[in-house]
């Protein structure tokens, strides 16, 4: 962003600050997530809460799973996103003050034949600050809001929930126990060219975990993906994401070997460095 007085630099320190003093007024719009965002953090416990698990019959009733539907935070519109927040009940004061963060932005391009002029940016959310990630689950939860969402009929039912998707940043996966996929892939799509976000067909991925008698779902078929870090596959077996596990545990204990042969580094140390690196990578995703 190009700097025009000392205003205009120390602007963004003051505003982190007041965020940062201010977590649960922030973070309110947690709470007004709805049944699909709410059945997703039940499903993996994340809450604490004890839920039903889920049996194989019932993870063999999964009939389609599409994975991808990658919507880039770079093409999110400010100006429409200042009138979501308002719409998901975001305080008016704190909404004034993330526009104030974000007015007056401009960029220039540096090239092998130099710099382009500046020009105003009007999409996106700032890289590495820690709102943006707020900011565009804010702005894709409001997509899936939608009436015509709502009311769709498809998804899946875990402990007694019905989930239609599964979102993480601008990843999502959208979920179907029959081919009423493609009607709610539709959906999705329609209602996010609305706010100018657009599916990325090159990055979706369509799992069946049951026959599929027809198909017509443009996309890559496969029978596993990678989702928030865990292996998802088509028959629900989770001995592939231990192995997984297990071996991405043993390529770190690999680079770690010559430090793990020193002579030089107690074994105290040594322990405490299989803890902090080995460990988690093994135990990603379980719950422990």
């Amino acid at each position: 962003m190009k700097p025009k007085d000392v205003h205009s630099v120390l602007r963004s320190w003051a505003v982190t600050l007041f965020f940062l003093s201010w977590p649960e007024e922030l973070f309110l719009a947690a709470k007004f997530l709805p049944d699909s965002e709410q059945c997703r953090l039940g499903v993996w416990d994340d809450t604490g809460k004890e839920e039903k698990g889920t049996t194989e019959d019932e993870m063999a009733g999964w009939h389609h799973r599409l994975n991808g539907l990658t919507c880039n935070s770079h093409s999110l519109r400010q100006d429409k996103l200042w009138k979501i927040l308002k719409e998901m009940g975001i305080p008016d004061h704190l909404t004034c003050l993330l526009r104030n963060l974000y007015t007056g932005q401009e960029a220039t391009v540096r090239t092998g034949h130099g710099t382009t002029d500046w020009f105003h940016i009007g999409k996106g959310v700032r890289q590495g600050c820690i709102l943006s990630p707020c900011l565009f689950n804010l702005y894709a939860e409001n997509i899936m809001r939608n009436p015509g969402l709502e009311e769709a009929q498809a998804g899946i039912k875990i402990a007694e929930r019905n989930i239609k998707n599964l979102r993480y940043a601008d990843d999502t996966t959208l979920m179907a126990e029959s081919e009423e996929l493609k009607t709610l892939l539709m959906k999705v799509k329609e209602e996010s060219e609305k706010v100018a976000l657009k599916l990325n067909i090159q990055k979706m991925k369509i799992m069946a975990s049951g026959p599929i008698t027809s198909w017509e779902i443009d996309g890559e078929t496969v029978s596993d993906f990678i989702f928030g870090g865990s292996k998802i596959t088509a028959d629900g077996d989770c001995s592939h994401e231990i192995k997984r596990c297990l071996l991405l545990g043993r390529k770190v204990m690999t680079n770690l070997d010559r430090i793990l042969k020193s002579r030089d580094i107690t074994l105290p140390t040594k322990a405490c460095l299989v803890k902090a690196m080995v460990f988690p990578v093994v135990m990603y995703g379980c719950k422990s």
